[in-house]
């Protein structure tokens, strides 16, 4: 597969009153395209860190990042923004579905806000996304008229209406009852058949043995990197 992101020396550090907190220690991770990934371990381990940093969400406190070439640990916030607008993709436990949208304003959303945007256009891409994840019966809907694993199939088909080439799901089951945790892990899985990497953040073991790649932090380090 082909290299989609290699980071080497990877490390974020915080200030907390008079203590330096190492939220990553020194981490080196290679993600090809078309991987699907689950980052496993417990609350404070550093992997919502990781997720943050790799989502342009943050910068690093030293260590280096190549996202499809091009060395982008040092960017600055308007080149980031690009990067989450046009390169990544996310879903969320909680959705994060504006209420007061439709279904479809909502997946239409993130192309919006992207350099000289075409509402018609936007549109467009939004009813193919909903149609690949079995939402189009739901266009003009609300959030709150769908069930949970209604919901999150609108945080996927929005998270993939970009063409991004990467996917970080952070704990996407958790809200979610048995059925819709296979549906919404089967869902995700089967991006990465169009060379999308999927990149889901959890603590729950059963979740994460559902991906291909297995990839254990304790402490802000990696501790175990392991194949399916």
């Amino acid at each position: 597969m082909t290299s989609l992101i290699s980071i080497r020396g990877l490390r974020k550090t915080y200030r907390m009153g008079d203590e330096n907190v190492h939220a990553l220690a020194g981490v080196d991770l290679d993600f090809a395209a078309g991987e699907f990934v689950a980052i496993l371990g417990p609350s404070g381990s550093g992997k919502s860190t990781l997720m943050h940093i790799l989502g342009f969400m943050d910068t690093p406190s030293e260590g280096s990042i190549v996202f499809e070439g091009e060395e982008v640990a040092r960017l600055g916030a308007d080149r980031r923004a690009w990067y989450r607008s046009n390169r990544v993709g996310f879903v969320f436990q909680s959705f994060n579905l504006l209420p007061r949208l439709t279904v479809l304003e909502n997946v239409a959303l993130p192309l919006l806000y992207r350099e000289r945007p075409d509402a018609e256009a936007a549109a467009a891409a939004a009813r193919v996304a909903l149609e690949r994840v079995g939402m189009s019966h739901r266009l003009d809907h609300r959030p709150g008229q769908l069930s949970g694993g209604e919901r999150q199939r609108v945080a996927i088909a929005r998270a993939i209406v970009g063409s991004p080439a990467i996917i970080f799901a952070d704990e996407p089951t958790g809200n979610l009852d048995v059925r819709n945790v296979d549906l919404v892990l089967d869902l995700l899985g089967s991006l990465i058949q169009e060379g999308i990497t999927v990149v889901l953040v959890t603590h729950d073991l059963s979740v994460a043995e559902r991906a291909r790649r297995v990839i254990t932090m304790r402490a802000g380090l990696v501790q175990e990197d392991r194949q399916r």
